[in-house]
């Protein structure tokens, strides 16, 4: 079995390249926490990126098939959309749960979401956290909720899908703004960057 020809069984070649790689580089053992802190990432790389797909790619396609006639955007919002939404809205929630996981296992999840901390890095990465979670509740709320009524999943009007492609827009574009701020939050603690 080929595992580069099935991205779930890439993924999971990559996991198990992962483990052995973190047993050769360490002692044997990998901590709880640090499992989470890879999850965390993992995920994350897959809302964001999703995230700037949609922003950079996506629309941009959509806009041009629209102009284009031919073929429409109707492959994109019937085909891709739908799946790339369903990945986009999972992941942003277990990047939240795990970031929150993180903060608990670490013992700072109160001083860095009340930004009481001694370290500066604790703080800023409270600032991450609170942008990720601004960020969440924008991908479940306006984000999804309006893109439910372009992709005919709810029943809308026209005048409606027209004003819900505008609100689920700039909900997408707070986040794309977001999303610079919230990665240095969450970067600059691991590197000690005293903000």
């Amino acid at each position: 079995m080929n595992p580069l020809k099935n991205p779930w069984y890439s993924a999971l070649a990559g996991l198990i390249l992962a483990v052995i790689i973190a047993f050769v580089m360490r002692t044997g053992t990998v901590n709880h926490a640090e499992i989470v802190v890879w999850f965390h990432v993992v995920v994350g790389i897959m809302w964001i990126g999703l995230l700037y797909y949609f922003n950079f790619v996506q629309v941009p396609a959509v806009n041009a098939a629209l102009a284009d006639k031919e073929p429409g955007p109707a492959a994109i919002n019937k085909y891709v959309a739908p799946r790339a939404l369903w990945f986009f809205r999972w992941a942003a929630l277990l990047t939240w749960l795990s970031g929150a996981a993180t903060l608990y296992k670490m013992g700072i999840m109160h001083e860095a979401m009340t930004f009481t901390s001694e370290a500066a890095n604790v703080n800023i990465l409270g600032v991450g956290a609170w942008l990720g979670t601004i960020m969440l509740l924008n991908v479940w709320g306006p984000i999804w909720q309006n893109q439910k009524k372009l992709l005919g999943i709810k029943p809308a009007t026209d005048a409606e899908k027209a004003k819900a492609k505008v609100i689920a827009l700039y909900a997408s574009r707070i986040n794309t703004l977001l999303s610079i701020p919230m990665l240095l939050g969450m970067t600059a603690y691991g590197h000690g960057l005293p903000f």
